[in-house]
């Protein structure tokens, strides 16, 4: 499928972004570094992290990772701020924007992030005032672009409206929950948003915990990753089922597996740049890479939506 430009940035990745959430808490130090190399040296070059992933312990590795590795100037560094400040609430005000930014920089062991991005809305902080703050660590040279993840329609056209008038840098990614399985925080008013004005989506929870690799087909899996329970309840039902079949027939059709199929059928999407996707061994990683790059058919694509609706 070749690779993409995010929004307006100058960033072009392939359709596949790492999620390293994982890093410090399923996948450890040395064996993340086997991980990221692998999915660096298959040509994929985006990691989204976040501070507040294993309470910063996922940026450091990260970070760790590049210095050993000298590599950063290869490699595009996503991370979020806000979701939860040092009281625990979340917080997209200026003075937390400009305090946390230094930690995430100071983490991650360089002096510029490639793309910056609020993790929750926060009610309490006008956007007026997060994208202005925003808009100055991008003039300081300590953020490249701006993203945001959670918007709804509403509060992404206000943002984009917002910067628009004032002149800020506007956020050109919305990281939103998107899957076969749930679609509703991305499709409709948002994706509507990112054709229009393009931006990218860049979904996280892209095979739905697991679930969508094939992973939960009975309550007897529940102990096969620390989101087996959570994955079981929320999509082993009916709705679930009837993707798992598709998955299944599709990948039997293109020689994959259910999720490769599962992100391929993402990539196709409109507005959407790149899912995001995690891996805890170089296995998984190669998995996510030829997901990234199958080609489904219009069939296909059609099977496949109509079984999550």
């Amino acid at each position: 499928m070749g690779k993409r430009r995010l929004g307006r940035t100058d960033i072009d990745i392939e359709p596949m972004i790492f999620g390293c959430n994982v890093l410090g808490w399923t996948l450890e130090e040395n064996a993340a570094y086997r991980v990221l190399d692998a999915f660096l040296d298959g040509g994929f070059a985006a990691f989204d992290t976040a501070d507040v992933y294993g309470k910063g312990k996922s940026e450091t590795i990260l970070g760790n990772w590049m210095k050993a590795r000298g590599n950063r100037a290869r490699v595009h560094v996503f991370t979020k701020v806000g979701a939860s400040n040092a009281e625990g609430k979340r917080d997209l005000s200026a003075k937390w924007i400009a305090s946390e930014v230094e930690n995430s920089l100071k983490r991650l062991q360089t002096d510029m992030i490639d793309l910056y991005q609020s993790h929750f809305p926060d009610a309490q902080t006008p956007q007026d005032e997060t994208l202005e703050a925003f808009d100055r660590l991008v003039k300081a040279g300590k953020v490249r672009w701006i993203g945001s993840s959670n918007q709804d329609g509403k509060l992404l056209g206000e943002a984009l409206a917002i910067s628009k008038a004032k002149g800020l840098a506007r956020y050109e990614t919305i990281q939103n929950e998107y899957n076969l399985y749930d679609r509703s925080t991305f499709e409709g008013a948002v994706q509507d948003i990112c054709v229009k004005e393009h931006l990218s989506g860049i979904g996280y929870f892209s095979l739905a915990r697991g679930f969508l690799a094939g992973k939960y087909r009975s309550a007897a899996d529940v102990d096969k990753s620390p989101r087996g329970k959570a994955a079981i309840d929320k999509y082993l039902n009916d709705k679930g089922r009837r993707i798992l079949a598709a998955l299944d027939a599709v990948s039997k059709r293109r020689n994959a597996l259910p999720a490769e199929v599962a992100l391929a059928w993402i990539v196709a999407q409109p507005g959407v740049g790149a899912p995001i996707a995690s891996a805890t061994s170089v296995e998984q990683t190669q998995s996510l890479m030829r997901g990234a790059r199958l080609e489904l058919s219009t069939e296909d694509l059609g099977e496949l939506a109509a079984a999550g609706r």
